[in-house]
């Protein structure tokens, strides 16, 4: 099986989702950001986050992909930026 960090050198998307998400992955603000797209409260730690951006950006992507109306770009983006700020805090932190 494999890990999380595996998991997401596998993804692919459209060249211009993942250049957005790099641009904003370079201001990525931990709190501000988790708090909006998983809702307030404490923090998980960067795996566990990781894995729960892992989930919504695959519900994204599948809206994405049946053209559905409920599908926002924007939100895609963020949870993509999200995924690439807290893999690069996993990487951080397992260095460490």
């Amino acid at each position: 099986m494999k890990d999380i960090l595996g998991i997401l050198s596998d993804l692919r998307r459209p060249r211009l989702l993942i250049r957005a998400a790099r641009i904003g992955a370079q201001d990525y603000c931990r709190d501000a950001h988790l708090n909006r797209l998983l809702g307030y409260g404490s923090l998980p730690r960067p795996g566990a986050a990781l894995m729960q951006l892992v989930e919504l950006e695959s519900e994204m992507n599948a809206h994405r992909q049946r053209q559905s109306a409920t599908y926002s770009v924007s939100r895609h983006v963020a949870l993509l930026t999200a995924m690439m700020g807290e893999a690069r805090l996993l990487r951080e932190t397992r260095q460490a």
